[in-house]
């Protein structure tokens, strides 16, 4: 609790790549006090399960663009893995306020793909509920969580790592303390990573980020 009537939520963000220091750890739950998770796409349901188990705290995850959709096999992990899947939808959990989008700019028929279109109509699809927020709470929302990036921010040219125009207008519109996302596995050190648009911090997690996010007592 701080003061103010604010309080502080913990949170570990996972995308793309199982990482060993977090898998197998025997002293994970020691070492690592998280308040929830958030899962930002392509994460074996093995993986999502551990983490749930061991650090016994909600998971609330999104779905990346090599994940299985129903009814192919391997899907069914996914269904049982403890997570919530937050896809084109916002929730409220905790008092904290969370809205996601899956997958990645379509370049097969691969099913958790959109076009730049598509993802324009179901960015826009949120609103209501977001400006609902702003009514209740006073704010739009605390955390983004997506697959992609934003287009122009921590992408890649080839087609499949291109980030998303409608996450650009999302950020400047509504504004979230964060917008996480994976999706662009980093292999030099010096690849930004973070990068502030606004009052809102757009962060790479690959393969995992520890966070706090500070928001009101009575949201």
């Amino acid at each position: 609790m701080t003061a103010g009537g604010q309080r502080n939520i913990r949170i570990l963000a996972v995308a793309d790549e199982v990482d060993a220091r977090l898998y197998g750890d025997k002293a994970l739950r020691q070492r690592m006090t998280p308040d929830l998770i958030l899962g930002c796409g392509d994460l074996p349901p093995y993986y999502l399960d551990y983490l749930v188990s061991k650090l016994d705290v909600p998971l609330y995850a999104i779905h990346g663009n090599h994940d299985v959709a129903p009814p192919l096999e391997g899907s069914g992990g996914f269904e049982r893995c403890g997570a919530s899947w937050i896809g084109r939808r916002g929730i409220r959990a905790g008092g904290l306020l969370l809205a996601g989008f899956d997958g990645s700019l379509r370049y097969n028929p691969g099913p958790y793909q959109s076009t730049q279109a598509e993802m324009h109509a179901a960015v826009r699809s949120l609103a209501p509920w977001l400006l609902m927020n702003r009514v209740r709470y006073g704010r739009f929302l605390d955390v983004l969580i997506t697959h992609a990036p934003p287009r122009g921010i921590h992408d890649e040219p080839d087609r499949c790592h291109t980030g998303f125009d409608a996450f650009n207008w999302f950020v400047r519109t509504f504004q979230p303390r964060y917008h996480l996302h994976g999706h662009i596995h980093l292999y030099d050190r010096r690849t930004p990573t973070v990068t502030r648009v606004g009052t809102t911090e757009i962060i790479n997690v690959y393969p995992f980020r520890e966070l706090t996010l500070t928001i009101p007592v009575a949201a």
